[in-house]
């Protein structure tokens, strides 16, 4: 097994360090356009955060196994050296930037990743919020597995994209030089993934590089001040409601569906998926012609 270092606890002294500086600096020099800091939001992310830490940890077992199982098979094999480790974390940014992506556009994959979204503040701690069910991933990055990357180094990449991502949670910073701007994923780049005004929905995936996003098309700049938040908030700092909700919303659709290609749709579609109301005269439209309410 790949001796690399654990960078998500060598860097917890840098995220603390950061939060405490970014808190001062609103005291200091109030923004009285920015979200800033509130105590319970602040609070809520910062459970959200330690709790993912004890459900990755339970995640771990079958994923591990799974991997194991995958490198196993596999014929092939990338040695862990000073030049590959480059290339790894490009190839593991690549298929971040996928599992980004359809973590926003499939509604139960969604549902996860809601909980990072779901604070209307942008701050440091908001990068802590993380996810409960973060199951949903390891698919993503199977194709590395079976290239003959050891599971260790995957881990070891994935953990370095996730500790860089935490400095671009910020107001305190605004557009970079071009150069960096162009190339990389910057807190001006995330502030618009964050914000739920519709021209910024689902946008600027990236993790560590923003050109996959300039690549496939889903990068657009900053330019009005984010809103952020969901386009329905939840309106709660409870951690297991934050985590679940969005889960609680599925079984409500399905349980008021029509027929199991809605079923599907609430599932497997877009978190804003709407079924065509049933045509006049259709089976299970009232006599009056008018079709019911889709369900909401």
């Amino acid at each position: 097994m790949p001796n690399l270092p654990d960078v998500v606890l060598w860097s917890i002294p840098a995220f603390v360090l950061l939060t405490v500086v970014e808190m001062v600096s609103y005291r200091l020099h109030p923004d009285e356009d920015a979200a800033g800091y509130e105590a319970k939001d602040a609070a809520t992310s910062l459970g959200m955060g330690l709790g993912s830490l004890v459900f990755d940890a339970l995640w771990k077992i079958p994923v591990v196994a799974i991997y194991t199982a995958v490198y196993e098979l596999t014929p092939l094999r990338v040695p862990v050296l000073w030049w590959t480790i480059p290339l790894m974390l490009l190839a593991q940014d690549f298929f971040y930037y996928w599992q980004h992506r359809g973590h926003h556009v499939i509604r139960i994959l969604w549902a996860c990743h809601v909980v990072h979204h779901s604070s209307r503040k942008f701050n440091f701690t908001t990068a802590l919020r993380q996810p409960w069910t973060s199951l949903t991933s390891w698919p993503f990055y199977l194709p590395m597995i079976a290239l003959g990357v050891h599971p260790a180094a995957v881990a070891f990449c994935y953990s370095v994209n996730l500790v860089y991502q935490f400095w671009i949670h910020t107001e305190r910073v605004g557009r970079l030089p071009r150069p960096f701007e162009y190339v990389l994923n910057t807190p001006s780049h995330h502030r618009v993934h964050h914000a739920s005004q519709g021209g910024y929905l689902d946008r600027n995936f990236g993790g560590i590089l923003i050109v996959w996003d300039r690549m496939f098309g889903s990068w657009v700049g900053e330019t009005e001040r984010p809103v952020y938040g969901l386009t329905k908030n939840i309106d709660t700092y409870n951690p297991l409601r934050v985590a679940t909700h969005e889960y609680a919303a599925i079984a409500r659709d399905l349980r008021a569906a029509r027929d199991w290609r809605e079923r599907a749709g609430r599932v497997l579609r877009g978190p804003g998926w709407q079924p065509a109301p049933p045509q006049a005269g259709a089976p299970g439209t009232p006599q009056g012609g008018t079709a019911p309410e889709p369900a909401a």
